[in-house]
């Protein structure tokens, strides 16, 4: 019962952080998947970390107890925040072609937020998930939380390293790259229906008797789909470079809260 004692708070550190962590990350923070398997598959991922590294480690079972709960929830939920705001910067992407091709006002249920997507966008999201499952990137993502242990120990002290202020300048600096590359990422469509929109004012100029609003929506739709069905060969390379930058971004979080092993 003792030895129960002693390592069932520990236990539940590595807990807090893996479920924190399938909270938020792409694939396993779906909708789709029910509520109780990401509790259990939580449960024995923490069991098997529990089983190699958290057997001869101690904490203090006081009130400063909270603060390490906090800590640890912390640190799941950034891990996770870099993932999923890498896979959100498709989505930013889709928004700003469906605002230049006319989709804009017709959103669609996102399944695996449940929130209103882009079109262009949840099918270019629809895409790197699929991608992203076939080259095994949510068994690169079980490994980065799994040796996140290696790097930030139970006995961290990212309290202490988020004063500083590496780690919001981090974040900032994640968060407008993410911009960055979703205006890289619509460029192209973007440019060719702006193209088309000057190609249109010119038509109104030179033939007023066009009515430049019956002929525009469906031209920058035909437009815009033509330049998508020609684009999409090179959607597995954008997105390639995508996974690169998110597994890079997760590895220089785990260097700036802790330690190379």
């Amino acid at each position: 019962m003792e030895s129960i004692l002693q390592s069932l708070p520990v236990f539940m550190l590595i807990f807090c952080r893996i479920s924190a962590f399938f909270v938020v990350i792409p694939v396993f923070s779906s909708r789709s998947i029910p509520t109780t398997f990401k509790i259990g598959l939580s449960f024995f991922i923490s069991l098997v970390i529990f089983s190699a590294i958290g057997t001869g480690v101690t904490v203090p079972q006081d009130l400063t107890y909270v603060l390490l709960i906090a800590r640890e929830v912390l640190i799941g939920l950034l891990l996770g925040f870099v993932g999923y705001l890498m896979f959100a910067t498709i989505q930013t992407a889709g928004s700003l072609i469906d605002i230049q091709i006319g989709f804009g006002m017709a959103n669609v249920i996102d399944p695996m937020t449940g929130a209103s997507a882009p079109i262009i966008g949840n099918f270019k999201y629809m895409i790197a998930m699929l991608m992203f499952l076939s080259m095994n990137g949510h068994h690169y993502l079980l490994d980065a939380i799994v040796y996140s242990y290696k790097w930030i120990p139970l006995n961290n002290d990212l309290f202490l390293k988020m004063i500083d202020g590496s780690l919001s300048e981090f974040l900032v600096r994640t968060f407008a790259q993410s911009f960055v590359l979703a205006f890289q990422m619509a460029a192209p469509l973007v440019t060719a229906l702006f193209l088309t929109d000057v190609g249109l004012a010119f038509l109104a100029k030179t033939a007023p008797q066009y009515n430049v609003f019956v002929i525009g929506i469906p031209l920058k739709i035909i437009v815009g789909l033509a330049l998508l069905l020609v684009l999409m060969p090179t959607l597995a390379v954008l997105f390639q470079n995508l996974f690169d930058i998110m597994f890079q971004s997760m590895h220089n979080l785990l260097t700036i809260m802790g330690n190379k092993p």
